[in-house]
């Protein structure tokens, strides 16, 4: 039958609208229609308005960089990109720790850290310069799925279409509206977050410290306004949380030194606080036919490892080439071309989910004998190339699906401090 469009996105924060931009870069010379329907207006000067932009900064892995790559949004992130050149890991107040260095393995970085506000307004805009995609403010409240379209409800008007994609977020009331269950952990964690002015440059260095409360990330920024940065993310329980929130600057900075140590010499200004919540989910239905469910809708990960938008980008970016093939053969929303989808990155999403759970419970575990062990670990990963090798491949998705992503993955161009 005929249909308003032929693929809806229901969700254009930084997933959705990535994969908008990757299914028209796999189509070029006859790309889909696609519209993104988003709640919050897209405005450059106000894109911090989409709470999917908000404080946060977001770790990329190489593969991250190669999808934005491939979906021609990574020029204008990497704009505001800054390198991870080493990633130092350790276990406070006890012996070991490890550190991963690019130029060890050969690689032109670990990662890169970018805010959010800026990666999500590069996403925004570049997702629109694709022919075929279009931008609609608006919210689906309920679909209503047929054997060849979907009726969906946008703000009281309806709309059809021949694919979904379900990108609205881990809350996701539409996945709810279509009655897939969800598996979810609750870490009864926060992770508190905000910038921090650093007295030392951290010369692209990332730091993984784990503490007897959880573990805590110092991710190199770049410098601002004449400050050196970095972004914290410190994960607390919920009453612990609320306190350091509560705190006064100096005294939020006092403690968070006394935790962190002085690696960056003293720690000098923080900027805005906030707080969200931790946990796992997965959803247990994450492809039906003219339905997929992508990004945090469909799974949630601790960010300790930072591999939550990561994976999703995986996804995204095998999720596109399934649906691009579907297209060329007639239609798009077709199930065996979203099995294919869920049947190529099923593993990933789970390796990837337990890696990211392994590490935090192996660290938050008290028992003296666990923290030798820890201590053990530590020193074996740092002085066993094969062992920091295989970590290092886990922590930047390298080799996943994608093996020549490691070869195609450059520096951005004038390195951040």
């Amino acid at each position: 039958m005929s249909t308003d469009t032929d693929i809806v996105i229901a969700g254009g924060g930084m997933v959705g609208g990535t994969l908008a931009a990757l299914i028209a870069s796999q189509c070029p010379g006859n790309p889909p229609r696609i519209r993104v329907i988003e709640p919050f207006p897209f405005d450059a000067s106000k894109h911090h308005d989409n709470p999917s932009f908000d404080q946060r900064s977001t770790a990329l892995a190489l593969s991250a960089m190669h999808v934005l790559s491939q979906a021609k949004l990574w020029r204008d992130v990497e704009k505001r990109a800054c390198v991870i050149d080493s990633i130092h890991v350790s276990d406070r107040g006890h012996f070991g720790s490890m550190l991963m260095r690019a130029d060890e393995e050969q690689l032109p970085a670990l990662g890169y850290v970018v805010e959010n506000r800026f990666l999500g307004q590069a996403i925004m805009a570049g997702q629109q310069q694709w022919p075929g995609v279009q931008w609609q403010t608006g919210k689906v409240s309920a679909a209503q799925v047929g054997r060849d379209h979907v009726t969906l409800e946008v703000d009281g008007s309806t709309l059809t279409t021949r694919l979904l994609v379900v990108a609205d977020g881990a809350r996701s009331a539409l996945r709810e509206q279509l009655g897939v269950r969800v598996e979810h952990t609750d870490y009864e964690q926060m992770a508190v977050i905000a910038n921090i002015a650093i007295e030392k440059p951290h010369e692209g260095r990332a730091f993984e410290r784990f503490t007897d409360q959880g573990p805590m990330a110092m991710l190199p920024l770049p410098d601002a306004e004449g400050w050196h940065r970095s972004a914290l993310v410190w994960t607390l329980p919920p009453e612990e949380a609320a306190s350091v929130l509560a705190m006064p600057d100096e005294a939020f900075l006092e403690k968070l030194q006394q935790r962190f140590g002085h690696r960056l010499g003293r720690l000098l200004k923080v900027g805005e606080r906030a707080s969200y919540p931790l946990s796992r989910s997965h959803a247990c239905e994450q492809v039906r036919p003219r339905v997929a469910i992508v990004g945090n809708a469909a799974h949630a990960l601790h960010p300790v490892a930072g591999q939550g938008f990561n994976l999703a980008l995986r996804d995204a970016a095998v999720l596109a080439e399934c649906i691009a093939q579907a297209w060329r053969d007639g239609d798009p929303g077709s199930l065996p071309a979203l099995q294919a989808y869920l049947d190529a990155q099923l593993a990933d999403q789970y390796r990837t989910a337990d890696f990211s759970e392994g590490i935090t419970r192996i660290f938050t575990m008290r028992h003296p004998l666990a923290s030798r062990l820890r201590g053990i670990g530590l020193l074996a990963l740092d002085v066993l190339p094969i062992l920091k090798k295989h970590f290092v491949r886990e922590t930047t998705g390298i080799g996943r699906h994608h093996p020549e992503w490691k070869m195609r993955s450059q520096k951005p161009k004038g390195k951040s401090a």
